[in-house]
């Protein structure tokens, strides 16, 4: 894709997360980005995120649900306030709570498919549903909330 990823515009301090931190060589560096008023994510898992063979292990999913959502509710929140993903001040969102329904059981060596669909956006926070398909079957269906990262999360506020 020509267009930038949500992750892309993300400051280098927040882009460490496994799931979607460009920064994090070994994570798995998930791309997320607009398709209309939904946003989709592709991922093809490694033989390594196994469950039993030919199938994907269940935390694979939850986190994919998780980092796509998370970023769908940065672009959103950008979006809502008619602001360029990537200005500042840098709109940065973190979990508060993930629930994940397993539909049917999701098969290796199929690219996976993550649809984001934005329920609500408010200043603090952001929800998003998030559906997990493979070929023509919905395997898993996600429900983020996702809150303004506090500053207590933020660079030079951590334990040393």
């Amino acid at each position: 894709m020509d267009q930038k990823a949500f992750q892309d515009y993300y400051p280098s301090d927040f882009s460490h997360c496994y799931g979607c931190g460009r920064l994090n060589e070994h994570g798995l560096q998930i791309k997320s980005y607009w398709d209309g008023d939904e946003s989709v994510c592709r991922f093809l898992p490694t033989p390594q995120q196994i469950a039993l063979p030919g199938f994907v292990y269940g935390g694979l999913i939850a986190s994919l649900v998780d980092c796509h959502c998370v970023g769908t509710a940065a672009a959103a929140s950008y979006r809502n306030d008619g602001r360029e993903m990537g200005s500042e001040p840098a709109l940065r969102f973190v979990t508060a709570s993930l629930k994940v329904d397993f539909l049917a059981p999701t098969p290796m060596g199929v690219e996976l498919e993550i649809r984001g669909e934005v329920v609500e956006v408010k200043p603090k926070k952001v929800i998003v549903n998030a559906k997990v398909i493979a070929g023509d079957t919905v395997c898993a269906k996600g429900h983020v909330v996702a809150v303004r990262m506090p500053d207590t999360m933020k660079a030079g506020h951590g334990s040393t």
